[in-house]
């Protein structure tokens, strides 16, 4: 799905008299030249798959580097212990388990990359599970991430390699409180202000992986992106406005993306990439 605007959506479901997640929706089946039945199908089935990577999380698995494995379990066995509080210690726990995952090759759902794979279900799973959301409303709040998703790609990246890890973490943090705050009843304004306030919290945020591996800082940073996003609703269900409106700030990302050193992109050159731990790791 590609959106010009994020607001330019908001204004033409309002305008239509439709809810935004099913005028996302309706546009998603007319592209794919499918009908909206089968399109929820397709979305039900990510939503399976995302529940299924978090069931099947094996914490005694450890990636092909050794750089990744059993920190999700860590953070499962101390949620409950977190000054944060239980709710947010198993949100940090799911996003180290889908990101560990993904390291180690196991099924996840890229949302919007397999390097931020673990934001978008570290706050749904626990969030629908706390407040027994049914997953019908989920698929709803997943076609607003979808929508968001396609206008940031389509006006910025969502690309480490060509914007940083702002564009992949910064996008799923946004994407997913834009998600959590569809969830909690909030208006298209507040929608839209939650996401903004997610992207700005990580605006310039570099791509530095260690041995050129989405795992070093990329699994822990799932966990900032997930709780990032978490606040980022809170504010905006608080009545907090971002003065910056979300096209505005998807577009400050895609220029602060075009003009970081390639050093800073996905290349290893620099960063957290070339510090001496980091030219310890042998593969």
């Amino acid at each position: 799905m590609i959106f010009s605007g994020f607001e330019e959506l908001i204004r033409a479901s309002e305008a239509e008299g439709d809810e935004l997640w099913h005028y996302i929706l309706r546009s998603d089946a007319k592209e794919k030249g499918i009908t909206d039945e089968e399109s929820l199908a397709l979305m039900q089935h990510m939503w399976e798959a995302m529940k299924e990577a978090s069931a099947d999380y094996d914490g005694e698995r450890r990636s092909a580097s050794g750089l990744s494995g059993g920190n999700g379990r860590k953070m499962q066995d101390y949620a409950r212990d977190c000054v944060s509080g239980a709710f947010l210690g198993e949100v940090m726990a799911q996003a180290i388990s889908m990101a560990e995952s993904n390291a180690c090759m196991r099924r996840i759902v890229a949302a919007p990359t397999a390097g931020s794979c673990g934001v978008l279900p570290a706050v749904l799973i626990p969030y629908s599970r706390k407040y027994q959301v049914p997953d019908r409303k989920v698929l709803e709040a997943l076609y607003i991430t979808a929508g968001l998703g396609g206008v940031i790609a389509e006006r910025a990246s969502i690309a480490g390699a060509e914007g940083g890890c702002q564009a992949e973490i910064g996008a799923a943090s946004g994407m997913a409180a834009a998600a959590l705050t569809y969830l909690r009843g909030g208006t298209g304004q507040q929608i839209a202000d939650a996401a903004a306030l997610a992207l700005k919290g990580l605006l310039g945020l570099v791509c530095d992986p260690v041995a050129g591996l989405v795992e070093v800082p990329c699994v822990k940073r799932n966990v900032i992106g997930a709780v990032n996003a978490i606040t980022s609703s809170d504010m905006a269900m608080a009545g907090i406005r971002s003065f910056i409106p979300i096209d505005q700030v998807i577009d400050a990302m895609g220029e602060i993306g075009r003009n970081m050193s390639s050093m800073y992109r996905e290349t290893g050159a620099g960063g957290l990439a070339v510090t001496p731990a980091a030219q310890q790791v042998k593969l």
